[in-house]
């Protein structure tokens, strides 16, 4: 096996980043940045300032530059319709925030003043039923790359990536744990697809049956991997499931329900040995392993500080 010594990244320090935004504009409030929040994250003015604002610039020249070449390819087919979406990847372990950076990007990208339309994917939506995962034996590897439905998947992002305008797709809630019967959610036309998840970085490495000719990661044009050292995952890893436990887990509906009745250390034990059994090892063995394929690596510290970012060259 190859193994590069040295990857080819550019490395900033909050300061040194956010000296990049080139006095872009903020055009969130601080209410709907309040709104961005995950349950667990602490999202700040400054983080979007700081942090969020050069990447909204860096994406819009890079989305600039393919809305450029996708105009060249048109002019030398003369074709006069074709409408290729921009496709962002990002993908990080559980609890890393990815969720509050792909709506903090939906709402920045979507206010440039060209307007664009942006859409925003989770791959949870190509998790197979529980229905399935308990026949297979895999409800204790749910969000393992064996666990999704993949051929779907990357059926799904080949269609966005040659055009097709209208298209639906399965919805995943966090409430019943599964799939939501009869709900899809409707993607139409968009200008850039923001697609998040834990495998959108996995090759033919990580999939042991079945094995795709293509992945998700080939149609994908700029990732960004959200990181946290190990021991703050699963303090956040915890702390979100304890509030859960105390808000959405407490609706009689919902697929952990029975844990709500329980004392508060009793609910910290069954976490910590959801992270270990699980999260953990899906993360050391299967997302970790494709964080150096990413574009951009945003490192977080304590509460979801972002204080180190690397840029691919």
């Amino acid at each position: 096996m190859l193994h590069v010594s040295s990857v080819p990244f550019l490395t900033f320090n909050r300061k040194e980043w956010s000296s990049l935004q080139e006095k872009v504009s903020l055009t969130l409030s601080s209410r709907e940045i309040l709104n961005l929040r995950g349950i667990n994250d602490n999202l700040s003015m400054n983080e979007v300032i700081e942090i969020y604002l050069p990447l909204s610039r860096l994406l819009n020249l890079y989305i600039c530059s393919h809305i450029k070449r996708q105009n060249t390819l048109k002019q030398f087919l003369s074709i006069q319709n074709q409408h290729i979406p921009y496709i962002i990847g990002i993908v990080g372990g559980v609890a890393a925030g990815k969720s509050t950076t792909a709506k903090v990007l939906q709402a920045l990208l979507s206010r440039w003043t060209e307007h664009r339309v942006v859409e925003l994917v989770t791959t949870d939506g190509f998790l197979y039923s529980n229905k399935v995962l308990e026949k297979r034996h895999l409800m204790k590897k749910k969000g393992f790359p064996q666990s999704y439905d993949m051929t779907s998947l990357v059926n799904f992002v080949s269609k966005v990536k040659s055009g097709v305008q209208s298209m639906t797709i399965p919805v995943y809630s966090h409430i019943i744990y599964d799939i939501i019967p009869n709900v899809q959610q409707v993607i139409y036309k968009p200008d850039i697809l923001i697609l998040e998840g834990l495998n959108v970085l996995q090759t033919n490495h990580d999939y042991h049956h079945n094995l795709p000719c293509v992945f998700v990661s080939d149609f994908i044009d700029f990732s960004i991997y959200v990181d946290a050292p190990e021991y703050l995952l699963q303090e956040w890893y915890i702390n979100r499931f304890l509030k859960f436990c105390y808000t959405t887990f407490s609706y009689p509906d919902s697929y952990f329900y029975r844990y709500t009745q329980l004392s508060k250390k009793n609910i910290t034990s069954i976490a910590s040995q959801l992270w270990t059994k699980i999260n953990r090892l899906n993360l050391q063995e299967n997302i970790l392993p494709t964080r150096e394929r990413a574009n951009l690596i945003l490192k977080k510290d304590v509460n979801h500080i972002i204080n180190n970012i690397q840029l691919r060259k």
